[in-house]
């Protein structure tokens, strides 16, 4: 048995697997049985995904924890376990596996959402950055890369973080130097 069978990442797939779904989406989609099997890996790659900002900066704050279960239970019609559960598990995957991970389950939302769905992603992506008051330079390049891997283009990108341009700290300590 590997480590990761240990850590219960690398758990035989649920009958309800997909080919080609990563290891974080099979993990959240057998935890989340109850639900439609398509329902439950949408829901899993959306919650990766805001925990992989929100873990941008390499650690996962108590605002921001809280914002993704806000979400993710609103969006996704949950009851509050099954919230905690799917935050806890992507938050979970995205510290373990973060670097191998990022990419593929990005690119799988990107496969199986609409493009209002993509749009409202992006736009939790933010929330979950700006969650703790402010969105970091390492947060900033993550919704870039995300923002990217979802299909958007720059201009696109540009728009989406201009609304929340007063959270951002790079333009916080702009104003600050133009200020003394």
């Amino acid at each position: 048995m590997g480590i990761l069978d240990m850590l219960g990442v690398g758990t035989a797939p649920s009958p309800s697997a997909h080919e080609g779904d990563t290891d974080t989406v099979k993990r959240i989609v057998a935890e989340l049985e109850a639900l439609e099997p398509s329902r439950a890996r949408f829901l899993a790659a959306f919650a990766y995904v805001l925990s992989r900002v929100a873990n941008a900066d390499s650690t996962i704050c108590v605002n921001e924890t809280e914002a993704m279960q806000e979400i993710v239970q609103k969006l996704g019609h949950l009851s509050d376990v099954q919230a905690l559960l799917v935050v806890e598990i992507a938050k979970s995957q995205a510290r373990l596996l973060g670097g191998t991970e990022n990419y593929l389950v990005t690119r799988e939302f990107r496969d199986v959402a609409t493009d209002a769905q993509r749009l409202e992603l992006l736009d939790c992506v933010f929330a979950v950055a700006a969650a703790d008051g402010a969105i970091t330079t390492s947060e900033e390049s993550q919704t870039g890369q995300i923002a990217k891997e979802l299909g958007f283009t720059h201009p696109e990108y540009a728009a989406a973080l201009a609304s929340h341009a007063e959270h951002r700290t790079v333009l916080r300590s702009l104003r600050a130097k133009r200020e003394t």
